[in-house]
């Protein structure tokens, strides 16, 4: 059964994109069959991997335009691209009954032999990602040790809850993931720390370190992993990675 995460965190700037791409990479090295889902109309994700005017977007998925034909990017990573049309899609689909659940059936028409799903959500907390976070069975919270990204924390929070009473009762938090952390910075320790006690073991261990490596990667159209495989922001996500897969979840 394909285990469906949603990263999501209404702040931009959080490293949302930078780790769907490197999760998902990760997942693929170690012979998983892994879809990413770029569900932002900044299609950040589908550049961050060198997919150039494809065919086929999440746009024409949700308007139900054409059958579902994910991108193979790498062995073993499967990409359904973005496009700025998606920018229109929360206005278009706003009168569509059950349109809370399109992501969620698209996801079922994919080819059942993905082992992992990992939606990269818009920065905002509309549809699309209230679409997310119905088809998924667990939120990855990627979030900066630094007081302005914490204060949106609870909100999102909030509608997680929501989401979980109203549309989606299989929905969990997966772990808040500490992303462009510096040991070095008091006030990343202590940030963390407070979230910690709210959390408890809703925090992954592994945190993300400042990483220039991760950055550029991007602007090759690579992940981590095919652009420096030896940094240390490989080594982070290829330890987050062994978290994830080791996450005692009941995906029934």
């Amino acid at each position: 059964m394909k285990k469906i995460f949603a990263v999501s965190n209404h702040k931009g700037g959080v490293g949302k994109t930078t780790s769907t791409v490197n999760i998902g990479a990760a997942l693929a090295l170690k012979n998983f069959k892994v879809l990413l889902i770029d569900l932002d109309s900044q299609a950040n994700l589908t550049q961050s991997l060198g997919i150039k005017n494809p065919d086929y977007n999440i746009y024409d998925y949700l308007r139900g335009r054409t059958p579902i034909l994910p991108i193979e990017a790498k062995n073993n990573l499967y990409v359904i691209p973005s496009t700025l049309d998606l920018a229109a899609a929360e206005l278009e689909l706003n009168s569509e009954p059950g349109r809370e659940y399109i992501l969620k059936e698209i996801i079922k028409q994919t080819d059942s032999s993905f082992d992992y799903v990992l939606i990269d959500c818009p920065p905002s907390l509309g549809l699309l990602t209230i679409n997310a976070l119905t088809a998924a069975h667990r939120v990855i919270i990627p979030l900066q040790a630094e007081f302005l990204p914490l204060k949106g924390l609870a909100k999102l929070n909030e509608v997680i809850e929501k989401i979980k009473l109203r549309l989606n009762p299989d929905l969990e938090i997966g772990g808040v993931l500490f992303t462009q952390y510096d040991q070095r910075k008091i006030m990343n320790k202590e940030i963390s720390q407070n979230i910690k006690a709210v959390f408890g073991n809703k925090i992954f261990e592994t945190t993300i370190s400042n990483n220039v490596a991760l950055a550029e990667a991007p602007g090759e159209g690579k992940d981590i992993f095919h652009y420096n495989k030896s940094c240390r922001g490989a080594l982070d996500y290829k330890t987050l990675c062994d978290e994830i897969i080791n996450l005692e979840v009941n995906y029934g």
